[in-house]
Parts: structure tokens; sequence; C-alpha cells
């Protein structure tokens, strides 16, 4: 189980750090529009990323 945990939090950070060593302009901004938005915006995007990836997670272990 620990062996998996750490395989996700792995594979987690290469796909986060990808943009900001790609297309480190373009992360920039897109985190300048981010600190803009509200609350409750940034709220619903936690939220659609968590059930986007818990749909993919049922996807792919069922």
């Amino acid at each position: 189980m620990s062996n998996t945990l750490l395989t996700a939090l792995a594979l987690m950070l290469v796909i986060e750090g990808i943009l900001p060593f790609l297309v480190p302009g373009t992360w920039r901004e897109a985190f300048r529009r981010l600190i803009e938005m509200g609350d409750g915006q940034i709220r619903f995007i936690g939220l659609t990323s968590m059930l986007a990836g818990l749909l993919l997670l049922y996807f792919v272990r069922h």
C-alpha cells in the first residue's frame, strides 16, 4: 500500500512539474488569474478536480 501511495505521489509531482518546466510564462499567468478568483470559484475548481480524479480512478480500477 505505501509503495503504491509513494508511486502516486511521485507521478503527481512529475505531472505538476511539466507545465512550469515547458511553459513558465503561461503557468505564471494562470496563477495570476487564480489569485484574482474568489474563494467560491477556487473551491469549485478543487471540487471539480477531485471528482474528475475519483471518476478516473473508478474507471481505471474497474
